[in-house]
C-alpha cells in the first residue's frame, strides 16, 4: 500500500495550495487526494496543482467529490449536480487520478416526507450514469460509508445493497473509511465481506461517539486490526490520511505530521507500505 493525503487538512487550516502540496511532500507522503471544485476554481489554480505535484514528484491519485444533490428529489437540483460530479471526473482525468471518492449524503426530512426507497433508487440512477461516464475515462468511482444513522450508505450491508443495485463491479467500489467503520460498529472482521470491491481507503481516529478525524492514536479506533483485515481482503492501493477542521490551525504542519509517523509505524509494522520508487 501506499500512504497518501486529502489536502483539505492544509487548505482547512487557511494555507495555500502550494505550501500544502510541498509539505505533504516533505513530510514523507507517497501521493495525494484532493478536494478541489472545478466550478470553484480559476484558472491559474486548475494549472498550479498538477505543475506543483509534477515539480515534486507526488502523484494525484483521489479527487474528493461532496454531492448531496443527487438524491435530492428537485429534478434541476440533480441535474446541476450530476453536471457537477461530471465536471469532477473530467478534472480527475485531466489530472492523473485514478479514482472519484463519492459522498452521497443523507435522507431528508427523517425518512417521513420521501419514502427512503425513492431517494435510494435517485442515488442508484445517478451513480450508475457518473459510473458510465467515469468508465469511458478510464477511472474509477470510489462510494463513502458515512458514520451518520440517515447516511444513503452507512454499513457494509447498505454498501454492499448500493454496490449490487448500481451494477457496475469494475468501475463503482466501495472507500472504506477505517474510523467511520468504527463509528458504526462494525469489527474490522467484517471488512472482509467487501473484499475484491475496496477501491480507496481512509484513515483517522475518533472517540468512538462523534466524527472526529483525528491523527491516529489521538482516540480510540482500532486502527491497526483494520487496516490488518484491509490487507487481509487483498486491496494493495492508497491509504489516505484524513484530517478535518484541526483545533489548532496554526500547528497544522505538526498536526499532519504526527498522524503520518502514526500510521507509516503501523503500515510498517504490519509490512504493507510499498517502499517508494527507487
Amino acid at each position: 500500500m501506499r500512504l497518501g493525503l486529502i489536502n483539505s487538512a492544509f487548505a482547512q487550516a487557511g494555507r495555500g495550495t502550494r505550501f500544502g502540496l510541498e509539505q505533504t511532500k516533505q513530510l514523507g507522503f507517497d501521493v495525494v487526494d484532493l478536494l478541489a471544485d472545478p466550478l470553484d476554481m480559476s484558472a491559474d489554480e486548475r494549472r498550479l496543482i498538477p505543475d506543483t505535484c509534477r515539480e515534486l514528484e507526488l502523484p494525484i491519485v483521489s479527487l474528493c467529490c461532496v454531492a448531496l444533490g443527487l438524491i435530492d428529489f428537485s429534478p434541476s437540483v440533480r441535474r446541476f449536480h450530476l453536471d457537477r460530479c461530471r465536471a469532477h471526473l473530467d478534472l480527475a482525468a485531466e489530472y492523473g487520478c485514478r479514482n472519484l471518492l463519492l459522498v452521497l449524503g443523507e435522507y431528508v426530512w427523517q425518512q417521513e416526507v420521501i419514502p427512503p426507497a425513492e431517494q435510494w433508487r435517485l442515488g442508484v440512477d445517478a451513480v450508475r450514469q457518473l459510473g458510465r461516464y467515469a468508465a469511458d475515462r478510464g477511472l474509477k468511482i470510489a462510494i463513502e460509508l458515512e458514520p451518520f444513522r440517515l447516511s444513503v450508505v452507512n454499513s457494509i450491508d447498505s454498501m454492499l445493497a448500493f454496490l449490487d443495485a448500481v451494477g457496475l463491479p469494475d468501475t463503482v467500489r466501495a472507500n472504506c473509511d477505517i474510523s467511520h467503520l468504527h463509528l458504526v460498529g462494525t469489527p474490522p472482521a467484517d471488512v472482509a465481506r467487501l473484499a475484491g470491491k475496496i477501491e480507496h481507503v481512509h484513515v483517522s481516529d475518533c472517540d468512538g461517539r462523534v466524527h472526529g478525524d483525528l491523527p491516529p492514536g489521538r482516540g480510540v479506533t482500532p486502527i491497526s486490526d483494520y487496516m490488518a483485515a484491509i490487507r487481509d481482503s487483498g486491496y494493495d492501493g492508497v491509504v489516505s490520511i484524513e484530517l478535518e477542521f484541526s483545533p489548532q490551525p496554526e500547528r497544522i504542519v505538526e498536526w499532519v505530521a504526527e498522524a503520518q509517523q502514526a500510521t507509516a509505524q503501523i503500515m510498517a509494522d504490519l509490512g504493507c507500505r510499498q517502499p517508494p520508487p527507487a
